[in-house]
């Protein structure tokens, strides 16, 4: 079984990473942090440490400077839970999950809802034509066989899952489509000068990132580059469903502005955006995106130099690769809850101890990000990254199984004490976890205070 930091070269190298900057990296601490059956830890200290790892290069581009580069393994999967450790005033988080969400068992098996946004709820209850109660909507499920169920579902706005072992999923086209993609794709997409680096004391200084993502992946990678630096204006909406705990967790070192893309003036604001941007991060699916002219092809076109970062659940070729998902719904179908639940002697579904997929795209995404713009400062080009759910849960999968790992106790409070910081916001006094990669010149923090959606002019400071 490799080592973390076996893990992290191959990160690095598989998109261009220079092998002899692996050197100023350090991974430290334990793997054994998490109850799992999976090497959670290490798929959480890699990830941070391969963003650290690109931007003390890009600083070392832009003012000569080597610096180091050390992630502690407790402090990454941390931070990869982050959002179950924010305070707002003192105040936990409320509870995560919509009332249907959750676990159902159906003719053949199990089932996933994911139903915290209200649309996704009501289409569920339409297909299984019943009230949002749990005790109907099992009752309902009764009636179905899970692939089936899903199917419907999804073809009527839902996004739910069938829960399937690793062996099944492995067999379906879509899995076989998906092996042959890596792990984070970067590919050229227009032609473009090369971009000099701006003045500035941080590695992103005076880097413009519109980011156009919701819930968890998208959000932490516009994070993990404002940590960096980067100035990010997260694009909402006030029409558009959010989850506030997350907002306020994932928009630390963020503007947040409101853009109605559903008009010509909308579109026409974020196109002016676009083309003062370096990188666009963006969790639409395709035939969405392109819908509003803001496609990989013509954002090139828009901004010739643009670095465009598409996250998506299940990866950008196969059948799947327009179907909305979600980390518990993609652990769901992968195998992984079927293979936690099998470690754990139970007959149904369990759960990761952490967003792990989410989290760890979302570093990946601003990996991707760092390494083509520095690509893109050298040789030109405008750039697009892909990483997606389904993507990182076949690297997790395959970094291998830990014996007994269900065995290893869950962190106390006193355990994650030491990477809480205390901030001011928007939402009033934050206890939040600090970013998990030190360093040693250039450290990151968060410039800006997380404030509600909508509180800057979508514009560029």
């Amino acid at each position: 079984m490799q080592s973390a930091t076996e893990i992290l070269a191959d990160v690095w190298t598989s998109v261009g990473g220079d092998p002899a900057a692996l050197a100023a990296v350090r991974l430290t601490g334990d793997e054994a942090q998490l109850p799992s059956s999976f090497r959670v830890a290490a798929a959480a200290g890699v990830s941070v440490a391969a963003t650290g790892l690109a931007a003390a290069e890009i600083w070392k581009l832009r003012s000569g400077q080597s610096q180091d580069v050390a992630v502690d393994m407790r402090h990454a999967v941390v931070e990869c839970r982050s959002e179950r450790y924010l305070r707002v005033d003192g105040k936990p988080p409320p509870p995560a999950w919509d009332a249907i969400a959750g676990v159902y068992k159906v003719r053949d098996g199990f089932v996933r809802l994911h139903t915290n946004f209200p649309h996704h709820r009501d289409a569920v209850c339409r297909v299984l034509s019943c009230k949002a109660e749990r005790d109907e909507v099992q009752a309902a499920l009764m009636q179905w066989d899970g692939e089936a169920f899903e199917t419907a579902a999804y073809a009527d706005g839902g996004v739910v899952a069938f829960m399937r072992s690793h062996d099944q999923w492995s067999a379906t086209p879509h899995a076989k489509a998906l092996a042959q993609l890596p792990l984070i794709s970067i590919t050229k997409i227009g032609e473009a000068a090369p971009k000099p680096w701006p003045a500035g004391d941080r590695p992103l200084s005076d880097i413009r990132v519109l980011d156009l993502s919701r819930v968890i992946a998208g959000p932490v990678a516009g994070r993990t580059l404002a940590a960096h630096g980067a100035d990010v204006l997260l694009i909402s909406s006030p029409d558009l469903p959010a989850i506030p705990w997350l907002t306020i967790d994932t928009g630390r070192g963020k503007l947040t502005g409101f853009v109605d893309l559903k008009g010509a003036q909308g579109c026409g604001v974020l196109r002016d955006l676009l083309a003062d941007a370096d990188i666009f991060s963006q969790g639409y699916r395709p035939r969405a995106i392109a819908a509003l002219g803001f496609s990989p092809e013509e954002a090139a076109h828009i901004s010739p130099g643009i670095v465009y970062v598409t996250l998506s659940a299940y990866g950008h070729a196969g059948p799947w690769a327009e179907r909305r998902g979600f980390d518990s719904l993609v652990q769901t179908t992968t195998g992984f809850n079927h293979a936690e639940g099998q470690a754990a002697g139970l007959d149904g579904p369990k759960e990761l101890p952490a967003q792990m997929l989410d989290h760890a795209t979302g570093y990946f995404m601003a990996f991707g990000a760092m390494m083509a713009k520095a690509r893109q400062a050298r040789e030109g080009g405008s750039w697009h990254v892909q990483v997606s759910l389904a993507g990182t849960g076949r690297w997790l999968w395959n970094l291998g199984r830990v014996n007994d790992g269900l065995a290893i106790s869950d962190l106390k409070a006193d355990a994650v004490t030491p990477f809480i910081e205390q901030v001011p916001s928007g939402f009033g006094p934050l206890q939040s976890v600090s970013h998990s990669a030190l360093l040693s010149k250039t450290p990151a923090f968060w410039a800006r205070p997380a404030m509600p959606l909508g509180s800057h002019p979508p514009k560029w400071p």
